[in-house]
């Protein structure tokens, strides 16, 4: 018992392990959070940082390849400029009327050297020239020219402007050169006068694939020329198919002088980075594959959230060994205490593992023997002084009713009554028949009935007016009730109901099963009490006993508590006969209730 209660209040004060458990858990978590949450945003940052610097630094790229084109094409125009003054160009498109044959082929011959030597120059960037004089219907070029002077071609193409196409004879979906047209006349643009010099400089989308391709060669870019309703000028390892997909957006999306935008192509994000040429209107166009480039941070981010995962499970699982190991084995024991709290002292602990719990769990299983056997011992000296008890009740009930009928007899006899003798004798000897076997503390109700005919039998040879009708169920009959249960009851009806009136003699002694509870209701027509009275007496069941009560109704109560328990008890109120009731009320045990049953269902 001093161990029961050194662990009772540690019992009370100790938490739930499994919300310890829980605890445990939600603060690896909450240890992970600041962690993923610092990352994440160094991640963000380092990723913005990378990108930002990507983008300056293809724009700077891009920019100065389109400058590069523009620096070879402000070299033509140049080259046109001086070429329309130089002096063998003046005389190529002026009056040679006393010019012999032999100065005019000097003259196409010097214009033809100074076109080659100029596209010598620049070998990465060949050039094709042609001056048309308009004043002698023909045309020079450093090209073989098969065509010869075509007056509407130069009215077609005077625009002023780099175009796109083939002598404006080719189709849309081909590839092909890019003419300027340049004269020094003071008209108005596309209009010639009828001796105007004409200087055509073209060159081949070849040179623009050229310069692509070495772009691409210094990059991971993917660049191409783009002009919306012309075919693309893409480099020569290209990747059609993402071209394709890459005009379609632009030709949705015009682009402007200078434009980036990242740009989502089946499921993968591409910078996208364009510049406007000065000179031709075109766009240059450069795609990066901006999740090939930052690869390397999302690895290492998808890596450092395995890694988180794998810590987390890690954790996880360390708590899981933590609670099958120590918090469970104590939750089982907290549980094994809160049984023996509830007076379960059969309670065993048991460990499969040999360590210090199942020390301590050997240590409960003996402290609840202990226990145990303490319990028991006190239970059976319990029960042995309630039979005591039991027996001094039955004791004291007995005298008081052998004096009640001693006194009849004495009387009986003194009036001569030998009948009223006899039959009393006769009566009493089956009372006493019945009450002088103790071997046991119970009887059936029957034999309880027919011990209160003999008693109703008694009274009424005493008292002429006594009238008595007993209705008790046949399957109440064969209950097990305390001995001399009912007597005391019907000797109360008697002396304080029918022998305090003169009008009154009628006893009704009535029975019923109702929710497991056997009721056995004794009423009289006597006089009655008021019902603070009965109040009262019902409140004296519960007390003690005292010297100025009757031990025959205390003495049937606590009987009637012992054998079946708190819920059985005595009742006393009003009869519907007019005079007292007294109702007899005990719970059935379980064994009579089953083996009542079992009788019905074999009848």
């Amino acid at each position: 018992m001093y161990i029961w209660k050194r662990l009772m209040p540690f019992q009370g004060k100790t938490r739930s392990p499994f919300s310890l458990f829980a605890k445990i858990n939600l603060l690896i978590v909450v240890l992970f959070i600041p962690i993923l949450i610092m990352y994440t945003y160094s991640n963000n940052v380092t990723y913005d940082v990378v990108s930002k610097e990507l983008q300056i630094s293809n724009t700077k790229q891009l920019t100065f390849l389109s400058s590069q084109i523009d620096s070879r094409i402000n070299q033509m125009m140049d080259f046109s400029l001086i070429l329309s003054r130089d002096p063998n160009v003046r005389a190529f498109n002026g009056l040679n009327m006393w010019d012999d044959r032999y100065d005019r082929m000097q003259t196409r011959y010097v214009i033809q050297e100074k076109m080659t030597l100029q596209t010598g120059v620049t070998d990465i960037w060949p050039t094709r020239y042609a001056v048309h004089s308009q004043q002698n219907k023909d045309v020079i070029a450093n090209y073989n020219q098969t065509t010869g002077y075509d007056e509407e071609y130069l009215k077609k193409n005077m625009s002023g402007r780099w175009t796109y196409g083939d002598q404006g004879s080719a189709s849309q979906d081909e590839l092909n050169s890019f003419y300027w047209f340049y004269t020094d006349s003071l008209a108005q643009p596309g209009m010639l006068t009828g001796s105007n010099l004409v200087i055509e400089a073209s060159f081949s989308y070849e040179n623009i694939q050229n310069m692509l391709d070495t772009y691409k060669a210094g990059g991971q870019g993917d660049p191409f020329l783009y002009h919306k309703g012309n075919s693309p000028i893409l480099n020569r390892s290209a990747d059609k198919q993402l071209s394709a997909e890459l005009i379609q957006y632009l030709d949705t999306h015009s682009p402007e002088d200078t434009t980036q935008d990242v740009v989502e192509l089946n499921g993968k994000n591409y910078l996208v980075s364009s510049v406007k040429s000065t000179y031709l209107d075109w766009h240059l166009v450069d795609v990066i594959p901006l999740y090939q480039i930052l690869k390397p941070i999302s690895l290492s981010q998808n890596l450092f959230y395995t890694c988180m995962i794998l810590l987390l499970v890690v954790g996880i699982s360390a708590s899981i060994l933590l609670y099958r190991n120590v918090q469970y084995p104590i939750k089982k024991l907290i549980k094994g205490l809160r049984r023996v709290e509830q007076g379960d002292y059969s309670v065993r602990l048991y460990s499969k593992n040999q360590n210090e719990f199942s020390f301590l769990f050997r240590r409960f299983n003996d402290m609840s023997h202990q226990i145990q056997d303490l319990i028991e011992n006190v239970f059976h000296e319990k029960i042995r002084a309630r039979e005591a008890t039991l027996k001094q009740l039955q004791a004291q009930i007995n005298p008081h009713f052998l004096y009640n009928c001693l006194g009849y007899i004495i009387n009986m006899a003194q009036m001569k009554d030998e009948q009223a003798v006899v039959s009393m004798a006769h009566n009493l000897s089956a009372y006493y028949r019945y009450t002088t076997r103790m071997e046991r503390e119970t009887s059936s109700l029957q034999e309880e009935i027919k011990l209160l005919i003999n008693y109703l039998d008694i009274q009424k040879l005493r008292n002429g007016r006594i009238e008595y009708h007993i209705d008790i169920p046949e399957d109440m009959l064969a209950q097990s009730v305390p001995r001399l249960m009912l007597q005391p009851m019907v000797e109360n009806s008697v002396i304080h109901g029918v022998a305090k009136s003169y009008s009154s003699g009628e006893i009704r002694i009535t029975g019923e099963r109702l929710n497991g509870f056997g009721r056995i209701y004794i009423d009289d027509d006597g006089p009655g009490l008021s019902p603070e009275q009965y109040e009262a007496l019902n409140l004296k069941m519960q007390e003690p006993l005292q010297e100025e009560m009757g031990c025959g109704l205390w003495n049937t109560h606590q009987r009637i508590t012992h054998l079946f328990g708190s819920h059985s008890y005595l009742l006393f109120g009003p009869s519907p006969l007019g005079g007292f009731r007294t109702e007899i009320i005990w719970e059935i045990p379980k064994e009579d209730a089953d083996s009542d049953k079992d009788n019905t269902d074999t009848n």
